[in-house]
């Protein structure tokens, strides 16, 4: 015969309270321990429920972003000088601007962070329940030259549609195929003033017309990505080369013959 706290594991397991098919002794038990009353205990087991879906939703959406390995900005070097000072990103970070759906160009050579501030703030919009998606430029690319071909892109299309803040990572790297330059445009412009965009460039955006192709094309994008804009010119030295890793330890020379 099915006991009790069968019963309510198979409710809860019909009723797709996960956390409750699992938890269910525990949380018992530590009512058995705590004796809180009916209202608390109650309380206990749509907290613990709640906080589960929530953990799933994150975590789900985090893997939705793809974003880069690293993302905390909790770990971020102040002491590196790079043209964003510790106040003005906190004050990022507050996405005050997310809310006005202001966007936000990253400007500058390699390795002065610029992928690692567009997905810090990603992270920081997807931990405060925004949708962010963080793509490569690479990749994005493929999604606008497969979309009317393939099912898997024509959802990440729609996907990018939905976005509130949506990070293109190393845009105009390389110069764009007209139908691509075309496609990067269309989307652009549909979620202009909806969604928010930062993007990261180590080109100049005067540059950008030779990289489309196309000096009309060129203007009309750069025409709405830096209306209710913020761009940030960040410079210095590679960060990744001033800490580059080494297979041998500093306190070695090494020596060599000829070659």
């Amino acid at each position: 015969m099915m006991t009790t706290v069968q019963h309510i594991t198979e409710q809860a397991r019909e009723l797709r309270l996960s956390s409750l098919v699992t938890d269910l002794p525990a949380l018992l038990e530590q009512a058995r321990r705590e004796e809180p009353s009916y209202t608390e205990f109650a309380a206990l087991l749509l907290d613990t429920e709640l906080a589960y879906r929530q953990k799933n939703n994150l975590e789900r959406r985090l893997k939705t972003a793809q974003l880069p390995l690293v993302h905390d900005l909790d770990q971020y070097d102040h002491k590196t000088v790079n043209g964003i000072s510790k106040t003005q990103l906190q004050e990022l970070r507050q996405l005050v601007w997310l809310d006005q759906t202001y966007n936000m160009l990253l400007v500058g050579p390699s390795g002065t962070g610029k992928t690692f501030l567009a997905g810090g703030l990603c992270y920081e919009a997807i931990k405060q329940g925004y949708t962010g998606l963080f793509r490569r430029m690479d990749d994005l690319i493929q999604t606008i030259k497969l979309k009317d071909i393939t099912t898997s892109a024509a959802r990440e299309y729609k996907r990018l549609q939905k976005a509130q803040l949506l990070v293109i990572d190393d845009i105009m790297m390389f110069p764009l195929k007209k139908d691509v330059s075309v496609g990067l445009f269309q989307l652009i412009d549909q979620l202009h003033e909806q969604t928010s965009f930062i993007i990261t460039t180590n080109k100049n955006p005067k540059e950008w017309a030779e990289m489309l192709g196309d000096e009309v094309l060129a203007t009309a994008l750069l025409d709405r990505l830096l209306y209710r804009s913020e761009v940030i010119q960040l410079s210095g030295n590679s960060y990744r080369m001033e800490h580059r890793k080494t297979i041998f330890s500093n306190n070695h020379t090494v020596t060599g013959g000829a070659g």
